[in-house]
């Protein structure tokens, strides 16, 4: 396994980080403990989770996957072992999550916060992260920002505050930012910097072959501040595996149980889908091995978040972090990107 800094901080963090949000609506509790064990032993340290999860969200099952992961048995035994990542939830349409007050101010940080240390049993969470930004803003599917209105949100030295707050009574080590523009990024870091808080040191975004947007401008701030990404849906929704070309509806898969999740599988996307796949078949690797070592490779990436429901699944992800991608093979994966630019914003 191969490990980078997480920020400026002194944790080591593996390449591969293990995402959790199918555990307890796609995957039992004895799934996911065997899911922990088995990336654990393979040398994956980091395990992200948040407090709405899992996915797609609903009252019902409203933090179960916090739940699964405090119940594991290294929380106990091994938790000096592995880098801990939760997030609070930001603006959503539901009313059962705090009443539906959704603010990063102090009351709810301390509340979500000190929910999820129970949740997890746990004494210390090292990296929490607002999970989108409280500004209507870098909403799914929607490219771009329209012209500010009147919005209200919470000033970013109150969050960070209180953030500060849970640091100095040692549960809380790092803070990161999710769903995250550039303008937000630097926000949170120049308030640092002026007030002396907590810094961000990492920032959770949506990153793959089919969407590339991060690169403009984010990444920039990522290497230049020392605050690398967290790549999420580093597949697509497993769309980039190429289970889900010619029609082909798997039983079980997450786009044949819920059609919200279709937008990496609209028609751009299904046409850079197969270019890619026959790209991996030409240079002998799978469809997800491309997809997920171009991820691993990119110089302002920290870590890769992948999720998996079944073992052979997990273990094909994890085996990615062995996979390099050579000037000659970026090359082509540009030239498709250029036909075909981020066609899952």
């Amino acid at each position: 396994m191969k490990y980078n800094k997480l920020g400026n901080t002194d944790i080591d963090v593996s390449v591969i980080c293990l995402g959790t949000m199918t555990w307890g609506e796609q995957n039992s509790q004895a799934e996911a403990h065997e899911q922990l064990d088995y990336s654990l032993d393979q040398g994956v340290n980091f395990i992200d989770t948040a407090e709405m999860y899992p996915v797609p969200p609903n009252e019902g099952t409203y933090s179960k996957t916090e739940q699964i992961i405090g119940n594991w048995d290294k929380m106990k035994t091994s938790r000096d072992k592995f880098v801990l990542a939760t997030k609070i939830v930001g603006p959503m349409q539901a009313g059962y999550i705090r009443g539906g007050d959704y603010k990063f101010n102090k009351k709810n940080i301390r509340s979500a916060f000190e929910a999820s240390l129970k949740r997890l049993k746990t004494d210390y969470i090292d990296l929490y992260q607002l999970h989108w930004p409280e500004r209507p803003t870098n909403y799914f599917g929607q490219r771009g920002f329209g012209a500010a209105g009147n919005e209200e949100f919470t000033d970013v030295k109150e969050t960070l505050e209180a953030l500060n707050e849970l640091v100095k009574e040692g549960k809380l080590r790092h803070i990161g930012l999710s769903n995250e523009t550039p303008w937000g990024i630097m926000k949170f870091l120049e308030a640092s910097r002026k007030y002396d808080l907590p810094k961000v040191q990492s920032i959770q975004n949506p990153y793959s072959l089919l969407n590339r947007l991060y690169e403009v401008g984010a990444a920039e701030v990522s290497l230049r501040e020392d605050a690398g990404l967290l790549a999420y849906s580093p597949l697509g929704f497993g769309v980039l595996t190429g289970k889900y070309l010619n029609g082909a509806r798997p039983e079980g898969a997450r786009l044949t149980k819920w059609d919200y999740f279709s937008r990496y599988n609209k028609p751009n996307g299904v046409k850079a889908t197969e270019m890619y796949c026959q790209l991996a078949n030409d240079v002998g690797l799978t469809p997800t091995q491309l997809a997920l070592a171009f991820v691993n490779t990119r110089p302002f990436v920290t870590s890769n978040i992948i999720g998996a429901t079944k073992m052979s699944q997990l273990k094909e992800n994890i085996e990615s972090a062995n996979v390099e991608i050579s000037s000659e093979l970026l090359e082509k994966i540009n030239e498709i990107n250029e036909l075909i630019p981020n066609p899952a914003p």
